[in-house]
């Protein structure tokens, strides 16, 4: 795999536990324990997802006292959009080109003269 961040953040989020842990960290900071709460697995292996996520640049850590909260670091997210808008765009024109050719044969089927025969009896 490419040592790049949009490959690293890409992989990051293609477990779903990540990208619910993620989604959680969107309506706020918490902690791994915190984090850990709804899953049936343990501390430690909640821990290792929020590794991955730091080292993606997904995710932060601070110390507060003796609490340490997990940030979601939302700039990281620029670089994503960034990349699929670029893809959007492209197939946003593709479409337009498309539906500029469909109007134009839409166009000429309407130019066609009118015989006021049938298809049928055309063919005979």
């Amino acid at each position: 795999m490419a040592d790049d961040q949009l490959s690293r953040v890409l992989s990051a989020l293609a477990d779903p536990t990540r990208r619910d842990i993620v989604a959680r960290l969107a309506a706020g900071d918490a902690t791994v324990n915190e984090l850990a709460e709804p899953y049936n697995v343990t501390v430690q292996a909640v821990s290792k997802h929020i590794k991955v996520l730091e080292d993606a640049g997904l995710v932060s850590r601070s110390r507060d006292a003796q609490r340490r909260p997990c940030h979601l670091e939302a700039e990281v997210f620029d670089l994503m959009t960034k990349w699929i808008e670029r893809y959007r765009r492209e197939a946003e024109d593709r479409f337009r080109r498309l539906d500029a050719v469909l109007e134009q044969m839409d166009g000429r089927a309407d130019e066609q003269p009118v015989t006021g025969k049938s298809t049928k009896e055309e063919a005979s």
